[in-house]
């Protein structure tokens, strides 16, 4: 795609992307605030867990391990980003999507530790290589960071649909859920900013965020 344009539709851009920006960035913040809840299951008694929280621990473990790879990968992308425009506005939306995972982390952690159970540990790298491999993003300009960090947060919306339905305690379910839309926002977000930069796409390509329509979604190199 060609992104060169003239000083004038540069300077429309960078006006689109600061209202982009206020727009998506409040609603990502927005969702992730409603989530702020340190304890969302009761204090387990002394001894083994039930058989529930045992299961909802496993599930929101599976989760923060995730949670913990995102807030990783927007880290290492962000030391990979140009001091260019387009670096410049991948790198703001980065921080504001890591700023949720961070808040998605706490909570989810508080989470395991009032049902008994003992959070997941954050590694110090993960490994996006299968997402290379498939062509959905890279780390070798600024535009194939934005599309990894796409193909990463569409994943995550997926998996939140999947995980929320196994959870036994209706809070955790709520919550789950909850985080799992605020991942389809991020994913959103991130297209809007393609958009922005004159990619012809849709910001939202599909009515809902699946296994089944995940193509729509992401972005290939």
């Amino acid at each position: 795609m060609d992104f060169e344009n003239t000083e004038s539709q540069k300077s429309n851009q960078r006006s689109i992307i600061s209202r982009r920006g206020l727009i998506m960035g409040g609603m990502v913040v927005g969702g992730a605030t409603a989530l702020s809840l340190p304890m969302i299951g009761e204090k387990a008694d002394a001894g083994s867990l039930s058989s529930i929280k045992r299961s909802d621990v496993k599930v929101l473990n599976n989760a923060l391990y995730y949670e913990h790879q995102a807030i990783w990968a927007y880290s290492f992308a962000a030391g990979k980003l140009t001091n260019t425009e387009v670096g410049k506005a991948v790198l703001a939306l980065a921080l504001r999507n890591q700023a949720d995972h961070k808040k998605h982390r706490d909570t989810i952690a508080a989470a395991v530790k009032s049902l008994g159970g003992t959070p997941v540990k954050a590694q110090s790298q993960y490994d996006v290589s299968s997402y290379i491999k498939r062509g959905e993003g890279n780390i070798d300009s600024d535009i194939n960071i934005a599309k990894l960090a796409l193909a990463l947060e569409t994943d995550a919306a997926i998996a939140y649909t999947a995980e929320a339905a196994k959870l036994k305690t209706p809070k955790l379910i709520t919550v789950g859920a909850s985080i799992g839309a605020t991942e389809s926002t991020h994913a959103a977000a991130i297209r809007a900013t393609f958009k922005a930069l004159g990619v012809n796409i849709e910001i939202v390509p599909a009515a809902f965020v699946s296994a089944e329509n995940r193509d729509a979604w992401i972005l290939k190199v």
